[in-house]
């Protein structure tokens, strides 16, 4: 009798984990209407945590790196994580139990914040932008993050300047690939290749501040850093803050889902 006994709640406890382990809740977001209602993931002061708030119903929750968003996504723990392409596309070009959906949320500009009263390095940021629109430089960095010709063009730095113009130093978040991430002792990725070509063009050196997503702004205001990526819409009420140069990007964001 004890042998059977135990036998029934052995197999009682299997059944019981199997379930408590077993898949995450069936996909119900196949278009941008059915958020309305949902539990969507966005990472702290992105756009998608700007524009989120507009869904009707939507319960939002905050990550402060879009891994952990996809992590809670997987488990059921939320419906959907709204990201831009890049980013989403660097978790499901890897990860078969996620998708993005054909339909796009929204399309911003992204723009380099400095300090309000710092007209003068704006001015440098934009001449330096202009140039290296013109010349390519821009379009290769993008094109060797992305497509056929990903890692094939990496941005290499000039090593022969004089840097006669001191430190520039960056405040990003440096867990968003393939903007910028982190690989061994280095932070890498298209934002920081791109603020690597402009300190070459305008001879400063780059230095680098990972910060999270919503200190960006704070850490420009207060000096702490000389320039900010937030990866986030230049709002009128971001511009009341600090100054933006003109848009180095265009965000596509979208969402993403479980299969």
């Amino acid at each position: 009798m004890k042998k059977t006994i135990l036998y029934i709640t052995a197999f009682a406890m299997s059944a019981l984990l199997l379930t408590g382990c077993g898949a995450a809740p069936i996909n119900t977001v196949s278009s941008i209407d059915d958020l309305k209602g949902k539990k969507i993931g966005v990472q702290v002061g992105t756009t998608g945590s700007t524009l989120v708030k507009d869904i009707e119903g939507a319960a939002i929750e905050y990550y402060n790196m879009p891994g952990e968003s996809i992590h809670a996504l997987e488990l059921g723990e939320i419906d959907a994580v709204i990201a831009d392409l890049n980013i989403a596309q660097s978790f499901t070009n890897t990860n078969s139990a996620i998708q993005i959906l054909a339909e796009e949320f929204a399309v911003e500009e992204y723009a380099i914040a400095v300090k309000s009263d710092n007209t003068a390095l704006q001015a440098e940021l934009n001449e330096a932008l202009e140039a290296l629109t013109q010349d390519g430089t821009l379009q290769r960095i993008k094109e060797n993050y992305e497509g056929e010709n990903q890692g094939k063009n990496p941005y290499v730095v000039l090593q022969s300047l004089s840097r006669s113009k001191g430190k520039l130093v960056l405040a990003t978040n440096a867990n968003c690939p393939p903007y910028a991430e982190h690989q061994g002792n280095e932070i890498v990725g298209s934002d920081i290749d791109m603020m690597n070509a402009i300190c070459d063009y305008l001879d400063y050196e780059l230095l680098i501040s990972d910060v999270v997503s919503d200190s960006v702004i704070s850490t420009v205001q207060n000096g702490t850093a000389s320039v900010g990526i937030v990866r986030s819409p230049v709002t009128p009420e971001l511009e009341k803050e600090v100054l933006f140069s003109n848009a180095y990007a265009v965000s596509h964001q979208v969402v993403i889902v479980r299969k």
